[in-house]
């Protein structure tokens, strides 16, 4: 063994903990709050303890019993409250645990943090709460960067964009670099050629000729909307350019009795494939449970090569393998909020020309409230005034963290049976 620990929250069905495992890390504890995924947690690595239940429950399980020489914090915290194709409620959606991760960190004190989610989180919504996260990790003695990484450039034959984070103590920080490419080389046709000729479908050589492109984003959906299909109505019409019925998953493949121009259904297998599952035997992984559950745990998963290729950029770095770098924070200005910089940096209250002037005029006085109203959806903005003597300051971030009188818990419980 490598030496190298890990704990993960919210793992779903394995998908980052096989990455991970495949890196060289050993999982000390894996948590899971759909019973159907820890299943199949169980049913793949029985050896694994696997806690089920809401992770940030003091009941389900004591972060102090597994924090002792813990190499990483890992997790794939919800991605409703950043999704693009959701309302993005950020702190106000019951489902946010990022925040909360990061103080968990902080109690479990882990060489490192992998924290993955929705390319939502990358956007300009949530710049004020990037920055915040990165500011927090500094408090706690942590460098920390964030990247979009794409699954098709890690060997998936899929689009799927992951906004990721990696947070490294500085000593193994100055040795981290973002793993390098690794380009899936084929199609969606190339990828499921083998299992659309399961069961001697005529029309599958000609199929695969057709699904000349790679997989769009799939789309696993939740508890809260209906069976399993391939997505919105976008990614419908983009299956349908590969010549995929998008309507709804199969339970098996076309068969010798199916026309040769019969326009195919995915399976949980098929789609299990375009994840980064199989077919090379170190990617097998058994899922359990009925049809929807199964295509919920595998299209809501981290593609295992992708999370393997993040995990292994991490050994390395804590195994301080490879050149030493000079450390400097790897800031992308983009990613981060000046009006949030302005009012956290401020001594006293701001006016609206006072914070444009803060931000060196990259946010104008006309844009300034419109964007505080944006910012004050995960913090409090303080003001006082009116006209141009209104004045501004940043309050306390709105989001969980651990409190045990936030109102998380009751929009929690009362949402529990629909939340995956």
């Amino acid at each position: 063994m490598s030496g190298l620990t890990v704990v993960e929250i919210c793992a779903g069905a394995g998908g980052q903990a096989l990455g991970l495992e495949l890196a060289g890390f050993e999982h000390r504890l894996a948590v899971e709050l759909d019973e159907n995924a820890a299943a199949t947690l169980r049913e793949n690595r029985p050896e694994w303890e696997v806690k089920v239940g809401d992770v940030a429950d003091v009941g389900v399980w004591n972060p102090d019993d597994y924090s002792e020489g813990l190499s990483l914090l890992a997790g794939g915290v919800p991605c409703p409250p950043f999704s693009i194709a959701g309302k993005q409620l950020g702190t106000s959606d019951e489902r946010d645990l990022f925040a909360w991760a990061i103080e968990l960190a902080g109690r479990m004190q882990p060489r490192a943090l992998l924290l993955e989610n929705v390319r939502g989180l990358s956007m300009p919504r949530f710049s004020g709460y990037r920055q915040h996260v990165k500011d927090r990790l500094a408090e706690l003695g942590y460098w920390s960067d964030w990247k979009l990484l794409e699954a098709r450039d890690f060997g998936v034959p899929q689009l799927r964009p992951r906004f990721i984070l990696v947070a490294l103590r500085e000593e193994d920080a100055r040795y981290f670099s973002w793993p390098e490419p690794t380009p899936y080389i084929g199609t969606v046709g190339t990828a499921l050629l083998d299992l659309m000729k399961d069961d001697e479908w005529p029309g599958a050589d000609a199929w695969a000729s057709q699904a000349d492109g790679i997989a769009p984003t799939i789309v696993g959906g939740s508890k809260k909307h209906g069976g399993a299909d391939l997505g919105p109505t976008r990614a419908k019409r983009a299956w349908a350019a590969l010549g995929v019925n998008g309507l709804g998953i199969d339970d098996a493949p076309p068969t010798a009795d199916h026309d040769s121009n019969y326009v195919p259904k995915l399976t949980t297998e098929m789609v299990a494939r375009l994840q980064g599952w199989g077919p090379d035997p170190k990617y097998r992984w058994k899922f359990t449970g009925r049809k929807t559950s199964r295509y919920r745990q595998i299209g809501n998963a981290f593609p295992p090569p992708v999370a393997r290729a993040v995990g292994g950029a991490i050994a390395a770095a804590l195994k301080h393998e490879g050149a030493r770098k000079d450390f400097a924070e790897a800031e992308a200005e983009a990613l981060h909020d000046p009006i949030y910089l302005a009012l956290k940096d401020a001594k006293r209250p701001l006016s609206v020309q006072q914070i444009s002037k803060a931000t060196g005029g990259v946010v104008g006085t006309r844009d300034i409230e419109q964007r505080l109203g944006i910012l004050s959806r995960d913090f409090e903005i303080k003001h006082d005034g009116s006209g141009d003597e209104r004045t501004y300051a940043l309050g306390a971030f709105k989001g969980f963290i651990g409190q045990e009188d936030h109102l998380r818990h009751a929009a929690f419980e009362a949402a529990r049976s629909r939340i995956s």
